[in-house]
């Protein structure tokens, strides 16, 4: 189960938080799986790491596990913000677009 589960106005979803010094991000098997098979069920859930070597924030769709374990950040697919409020920002889409019926912006 992922380190954070969090409802923001309406919209759920969990997060497995990470540090990487440089490319490599160091998850589990069991965490690899968990992600997966609740991503593939339509779940909400991200790797968000942050890279000490270029203090930005990086978000991973929860399908991106195997990913970034062989391939480390620079093979996954994901979005990189310069802070937390450009990350809120971001994700917001990325959650409307998982759960169609998830509560908008007023």
């Amino acid at each position: 189960m992922p380190d954070v589960h969090v409802v923001w106005d309406g919209l759920p979803f969990w997060c497995e938080l990470k540090v990487s010094k440089g490319n490599a991000v160091n998850i589990s098997p069991h965490q690899i799986a968990w992600n997966a098979a609740y991503w593939a069920r339509g779940g909400s859930n991200f790797f968000l790491v942050k890279s000490l070597s270029s203090r930005e924030l990086l978000l991973f769709g929860g399908d991106q596990g195997g990913a970034l374990v062989q391939g480390g950040l620079s093979a996954a697919q994901g979005s990189r913000f310069a802070n937390p409020a450009a990350l809120f920002a971001g994700l917001r889409p990325l959650l409307v677009a998982r759960c169609p019926a998830a509560p908008r912006a007023v």
